[in-house]
């Protein structure tokens, strides 16, 4: 096989296996709604043992949901974004929530673990093998973020920011919503078009 073609061979089966997609939503998923309640979760294990449900955050004044897997670059390349967030506005009140519904074999529980240990992720990372959550949030790629206000209902969902590469970036959608929230405002903008690697749904 000639250099190019192998070449151009390889970049297409990698494409093809981290199926990088923009807001495409499956059918059947209709997913959360601005100013509508957010889906709740209850008792979902997490990377760090313990079980979490969202009425554990009642004191939150706002809670950042983030659907995350562990083998997407994209989702990889917004980790240290998470955790400066974290460390931004955990004082201020916000939660983050990271989500896994992916079942391929590097995103599940104990693959999770070593990514929290590995790349000292300091947030809530939990998994839920039964894609449920997915399906009810509308989630297509991870990262997909959701911004639940004090009343939990959904405020803003989309992007974390506007590029993936972070120097690059001019828009800071997410602290931008969070913001206004703790004003008791209106995100300036609520939906934007999340970006990255497509959630390996199972037929059902």
């Amino acid at each position: 096989m000639r250099p190019r073609v192998a070449l151009a061979s390889c970049i297409l089966i990698a494409l093809v296996l981290t199926a990088v997609g923009r807001g495409v939503v499956a059918e059947g998923r209709k997913g959360a709604q601005i100013g509508k309640k957010a889906p709740a979760w209850k008792d979902l294990m997490g990377a760090d043992d313990k079980k979490h449900s969202l009425d554990d955050l009642k004191a939150a004044k706002a809670v950042l949901v983030v659907f995350m897997s562990n083998h997407c670059p994209v989702a990889n390349a917004y980790e240290k974004r998470l955790v400066q967030f974290v460390k931004a506005y955990k004082s201020k009140g916000v939660e983050l929530v990271a989500i896994n519904v992916s079942n391929l074999d590097d995103d599940k529980l104990d693959k999770m673990k070593e990514r929290v240990k590995e790349e000292k992720l300091d947030f809530t990372y939990v998994y839920d093998p039964s894609q449920k959550l997915g399906y009810e949030y509308g989630a297509t790629v991870t990262p997909h973020c959701f911004i639940l206000d004090a009343d939990r209902n959904v405020a803003y969902m989309g992007a974390f920011d506007d590029n993936q590469d972070e120097p690059k970036v001019k828009k800071q959608f997410v602290k931008d919503a969070v913001e206004a929230i703790l004003a008791g405002k209106k995100p300036p903008v609520a939906v934007t078009e999340q970006f990255g690697c497509a959630i390996p749904y199972e037929k059902k």
